[in-house]
């Protein structure tokens, strides 16, 4: 990707990583989007490459310098480079020292993070509408009612901020069910 000559100018042309190179590409810091240079930083092809490298962490002991910089998108990628490395005293060390914003560890950290997904009992990925049969019987708490082992429960929605609950609908009353005892059906 090309580079706007608003972004090479903010470090003189040069790579906000390594500050040796010409900078030559655009790169925006996910999960952020390309619509403003505050979530882009400009890189050399030496750096772009070394970001899929993983046997290149000698190269980036630059980071001992970009971690310092004054935008947040360069403190964002610097940080998450070197979390890849968190391990190597130098690293390990850099990391102990700094004192950044929160918000910027965070945005760096945000490419680490993993979705949790609801899964049945078998391993099977679940989505809110899918029909699940029960596993086993279940006492349902705040009813006088046990739904019975193979009760159909139709179009499910997922707890959100919970990946092992579901919500479902049985005897008309909608009720709050485990994921390891169900199978989607």
């Amino acid at each position: 990707m090309s580079i706007s000559q608003e972004l090479k100018k903010r470090n003189q042309d040069l790579c906000e990583l390594c500050n040796v190179e010409a900078a030559t590409i655009e790169y925006t810091v996910s999960p952020k989007n390309d619509d403003s240079i505050e979530n882009q930083v400009a890189l050399c092809e030496t750096c772009m490459k070394a970001m899929d490298d993983a046997n290149s962490g000698f190269h980036w002991r630059c980071i001992e310098g970009s971690i310092w910089s004054p935008y947040s998108s360069v403190q964002a990628l610097s940080y998450r480079i070197l979390n890849q490395y968190k391990k190597e005293a130098w690293a390990s060390d850099l990391i102990n020292s700094l004192d950044i914003d929160e918000n910027t560890v965070q945005w760096a950290l945000s490419a680490f993070e993993v979705k949790e997904v609801h899964k049945d009992a078998f391993g099977n990925v679940l989505e809110t509408g899918d029909n699940v049969v029960l596993t086993q019987a279940l006492n349902v708490k705040g009813t006088n009612f046990t739904a019975s082992k193979g009760t159909v429960v139709k179009k499910i929605k997922l707890v959100s901020d919970n990946h092992e609950h579901i919500e479902g609908k049985i005897n008309d009353q909608v009720i709050v069910i485990l994921t390891k005892f169900v199978k989607k059906g």
